[in-house]
């Protein structure tokens, strides 16, 4: 792991050549997969990688293989899994990400369970369970993050794997339009607004801007060696 919270792992090197390359020598663009159906993360994740010579696919380029059940612990674990999983499935370079927002006052919830949190409610009703949780916080101690894991699997191997965060606070009411999920009810001290009202601000900012960030100079460091 480095200062950035990016890990390369050394069992990169044994790939063979059955397995899919990230970039191939005669420099022709190669697939990668984004392992997500989220509408919202993929608006944000395609400018992140634009201008790569990689051919970027979605799910919706494999809409037979199924969905896998999400059982890790934690954020990294689940990105992991969830990688490997569709390299084997679709056959190619594949990056899968997991994030969510983790309340200090609640121990980390709601966590690997953001997108459940609450049952099958809709996020105004999150919103909701949030604030009646929170009723008797101060607002100063109403800290949390936001968390993006990212991890890239070639074949049955990670191999790249980083990590994003943004700080702030959770707000008493839903304020803003813009972003998805838990967006209008995070604060960010520094813009004095939520992420859901900062506008293109939040990429700048935002814990999966950073970790695709990392991504994309990742990526691009395997195209200038080959």
């Amino acid at each position: 792991m480095d200062e950035n919270g990016s890990r390369l792992k050394t069992r990169r090197q044994a790939i063979g050549p059955e397995q899919p390359q990230l970039f191939s020598p005669d420099l022709k663009a190669v697939k990668l997969l984004i392992a997500t159906t989220n509408r919202g993360k993929l608006g944000e994740i395609f400018p992140l990688l634009a201008g790569l010579r990689l051919e970027i696919q979605t799910l919706a380029d494999y809409p037979d293989v199924p969905v896998p059940d999400e059982t890790g612990l934690t954020f990294a674990e689940n990105a992991r899994q969830k990688a490997v999983y569709y390299a084997r499935h679709a056959g190619v370079v594949t990056v899968a990400e997991d994030s969510g927002l983790e309340i200090d006052a609640l121990d980390g919830a709601p966590g690997v369970y953001s997108a459940r949190y609450g049952g099958e409610t809709t996020y105004p009703q999150k919103f909701a369970l949030i604030e009646q949780q929170l009723r008797l916080i101060p607002d100063a101690d109403r800290t949390a993050r936001f968390v993006c894991a990212v991890a890239v699997a070639v074949g049955d191997d990670i191999a790249f794997e980083t990590r994003g965060t943004v700080e702030g606070l959770i707000t008493d009411e839903p304020r803003g339009t813009g972003g998805f999920g838990y967006d209008p009810i995070f604060y960010y001290p520094p813009f004095g607004c939520t992420l859901a009202e900062a506008g293109d601000r939040k990429s700048l900012v935002s814990h999966r801007g950073k970790a695709f960030r990392r991504l994309r100079e990742w990526l691009a460091q395997q195209n200038s060696e080959r």
